[in-house]
């Protein structure tokens, strides 16, 4: 069962219910094998893979902005009452940088604002503008040091997915008891909230009641922020099945306004911080004990974690080309098959990406 201490209010049950019927009903499914990329895409991924934007200086040419906060994938800058954020093309997991993805970065920018436009009636968001295909421009917010990471199946293979620590004899995660004969990539019982927090660079799985006692939110701001991440969940499940995909799992961000009210930030159901599997064929090899047909990340994770030790190997093998270039594919394909929108790359894969940039933010500000 469900934490129930501060689960109360969150609608556990119904969305359980609910999760439970959505992924039972008919759908179209989505075939990766005869989903055929758009020639013009095709040529721009494989021109754009030693053009990727890795690295931004804003603060070196946009007057006004900040020094640069450097993320995994993001470059963060401040001006007195937004941020300025830039999406790159790196791409991370196991808490380091694996590879360059051409167009990753507009693909996670324009997916998140899609999503932020269209989940206002759950929460508000800090989204302010998108000057540029990279560029997020967003209202600044105390954020809460908690990532809500939110599970419809048992599946993954980083040191804090379901499985992984389920596979390790763990019954009790972060709030929630974990039955016997749970089998990988099985569908849960009910929506699983598993929130982490930092620590020494590395996600720390945390339950909501140690949230509370460590001082991290308070018990009503987590009561809030967990009824939201269900709720936005839950809805992304629902589109997504729309268009043949499952959402497997996914995690939130969530700040606090000088008003004092909560609003969703950073990125939202994107293919970086989001599962996503081909519903059509999920029941099928799911009988024949194989892994799902995935549209996201986790191949080029399974690569590096066959080919080395991602979380202890100083230096990492070059991902092959023919995985960047399908990783980019799959990318857009998900953008555009979720929000029924044509991606729009840029017609010269050489043009300076920076410089551009800067003129859109100039522009903007």
């Amino acid at each position: 069962m469900p934490p129930a201490a501060l689960a109360s209010g969150t609608g556990a049950a119904s969305l359980a219910l609910r999760s439970r019927n959505l992924c039972c009903a008919a759908t179209a499914g989505v075939d990766l094998k005869s989903a055929v990329s758009r020639p013009e895409i095709s040529q721009a991924i494989r021109e754009a893979v030693p053009h990727c934007l890795t690295e931004t200086r804003l603060d070196e040419t946009v007057p006004g902005l900040g020094p640069k906060r450097r993320g995994k994938v993001r470059d963060v800058y401040e001006t007195k009452d937004h941020l300025v954020i830039v999406t790159t093309d790196r791409m991370s997991a196991f808490d380091r940088v694996l590879a360059s993805i051409p167009f990753k970065g507009q693909v996670l920018n324009q997916t998140s604002v899609w999503w932020f436009n269209n989940t206002r009636h759950i929460t508000p968001n800090a989204f302010v503008s998108a000057p540029d295909p990279n560029v997020t421009i967003a209202r600044k917010c105390a954020v809460f040091p908690v990532e809500f990471v939110v599970r419809g199946y048992i599946t993954g293979s980083t040191s804090t997915s379901l499985w992984t620590v389920y596979n390790q004899g763990i019954r009790y995660y972060c709030g929630n008891d974990l039955p016997e004969g749970l089998i990988k990539n099985q569908r849960l019982d009910y929506l699983m909230l598993t929130p982490t927090t930092k620590s020494d660079d590395h996600d720390r799985p945390i339950s909501g009641e140690e949230i509370v006692e460590q001082g991290l939110m308070s018990e009503a701001d987590y009561k809030s922020v967990s009824s939201k991440a269900l709720a936005l969940f839950a809805y992304g499940q629902e589109v997504a099945l729309k268009h043949g995909l499952l959402l497997v799992d996914t995690k939130y961000e969530f700040g606090k306004m000088a008003d004092g009210s909560i609003c969703l930030i950073d990125e939202v159901h994107t293919p970086d911080s989001s599962r996503y599997w081909i519903a059509g064929s999920y029941e099928e090899r799911m009988k024949q004990g194989l892994e799902p047909e995935n549209i996201d990340k986790e191949f080029l994770r399974l690569w590096f974690k066959d080919n080395c030790n991602p979380y202890k190997d100083k230096v990492l093998p070059d991902a092959p080309v023919e995985l960047v270039t399908e990783l980019a594919w799959r990318y857009i394909h998900l953008y555009e098959t979720i929000t029924s929108e044509k991606m729009i790359v840029p017609e010269k894969a050489e043009e300076d990406a920076h410089e551009r940039i800067t003129r859109s933010v100039i522009q903007a500000l």
